[in-house]
This record gives C-alpha cells, sequence and structure tokens, in this order.
C-alpha cells in the first residue's frame, strides 16, 4: 500500500510540490505527509483533521487549507477514522483549486467491492489500496485510475522502472484469487457481518460510558477516547 501510494506521489508529482493530507494525529495515514514519512520530507505536506467536538472531518477546513495552500494533490483516505468519508465534497474542493484527487482506500477497500461503503472511483483521480486488509488477499498494493492516457503512462513508468524492478508473480496470482472470491455472495456476507460486530461493539462501549470517536462506526473500525 505504501509504495503504491509512493508511486503516485512519483507519477503526478515533483519534490517541493504541496499535498494536503490528513493528520496522522487525526487519523490519518503515514504515507499522506507525515513529517517522519517520504511523502512528509519530498512534497510540502499540508495536514487537515477532525472537528475535535464532533470527530468527523471538518471539510470546512479542508477547503479552506486548499484555498489557502493551492495542493497540487488532496489526500483522502485514513488509517483511523470510523466514519464515511464524502467523496463528492473531496472532488469538489480539488476542483475548485485544480488539484489532483487521490484516495487510499485501503482500510475500506472490502467493503467498497461489497457495496457497502461509498465508491470512491467515479471521484478520485487515482485510487490506491491494500490487498489484504478488508479486502482479505495476501500482502500487496494495487493503483485503479479513471480513463486518462497520460495519467496511465505516468503511473505505469512510476511503478517500472521508476520504483519496482521484477514482478512478484505468486503474490499476483494470490491477487487473483482474492478477486474472485470478492466476487462471491459469501464475501458480501461476510463484510457484512464485519460491520455489524464493530457497530455491536461500538454500542457496547458507549453503553459502558467511554467516549467512542464520532459517536459510533460507519465501517470496522472504531476508536475510543481515554483523554
Amino acid at each position: 500500500g505504501s509504495s503504491a501510494n509512493a508511486a503516485v506521489y512519483l507519477a503526478l508529482l515533483n519534490a517541493g510540490d504541496t499535498i494536503l493530507g490528513m493528520s496522522l494525529a487525526h487519523g490519518g495515514h503515514l504515507t499522506h505527509g507525515a513529517k517522519v514519512s517520504s511523502s512528509g520530507k519530498l512534497y510540502n505536506a499540508v495536514q487537515y483533521g477532525l472537528d475535535t467536538a464532533t470527530g468527523l472531518i471538518d471539510y470546512d477546513e479542508v477547503e479552506r487549507l486548499a484555498v489557502e495552500h493551492k495542493p497540487k494533490m488532496i489526500v483522502a483516505g485514513f488509517s483511523a477514522y470510523s466514519k464515511t468519508l464524502d467523496f463528492p465534497r473531496f472532488r469538489a474542493i480539488a476542483d475548485k483549486v485544480g488539484a489532483y484527487l487521490f484516495v487510499d482506500m485501503a482500510h475500506v477497500a472490502g467493503l467498497v467491492a461489497a457495496g457497502l461503503y461509498p465508491n470512491p472511483i467515479p471521484f478520485a483521480d487515482v485510487v490506491t489500496t491494500t490487498t489484504h486488509k478488508t479486502l482479505r488477499g495476501p500482502r500487496g498494493g494495487l493503483i485503479l485510475a479513471r480513463a486518462n492516457e497520460e495519467i496511465e503512462k505516468k503511473l505505469n513508468s512510476a511503478v517500472f522502472p521508476g520504483a519496482q524492478g521484477g514482478p512478484l508473480m505468486h503474490v499476483i496470482a494470490a491477487k487473483a484469487v482474492c478477486f474472485k472470491e470478492a466476487l462471491e455472495p459469501g464475501f458480501k456476507d461476510y463484510q457484512a457481518q464485519v460491520i455489524r460486530n464493530a457497530k455491536a461493539m461500538a454500542e457496547v462501549f458507549i453503553g459502558r460510558g467511554y467516549d467512542v470517536v464520532s459517536g459510533g462506526t460507519d465501517n470496522h473500525l472504531m476508536l475510543i477516547s481515554l483523554v
């Protein structure tokens, strides 16, 4: 997943370009511009976060930061956020400032494949995911993009020869099995049960007086504030 993200940056950005991504401290990912990551060292990373009163992404702040900093790319995605991303709003903000919209759906790809979480592909210029996590496949990455010959060429060149050498054929075969499983009816049943389990767990913690960030969950993730 991180390698896929790095390839997207390599394909569409130059060193020093501005990116706008979710703060690691607010649920983002290292590769979305954290200073300890290459994404925060090679690029001018501006970070958006949550409304601390609601635990939800502050889209007004995202828009304000985008207008102020004019990023070349806006990154939508997370490693620890329990609510649903508003992809149309992200698209509108990206269009307003002329930025690429890059969605990292690694943590919810299985839910997206099952039709239980909004599909970002109609809104994003580029989408990445891991093939493990909720997609249940081998550890690896995947890059998806809407039809655009220029972006396709840049992505292909960024992966090879830009960042990788020979392919791992056994992992490619395992990914094919993973994708086949995702087409089966049982896969949707599994993902639906994952969400039900997460919601049930969140309700128990809320019932016992714990502060569940954002008041619950729409996916498989749940966070408890111990502050």
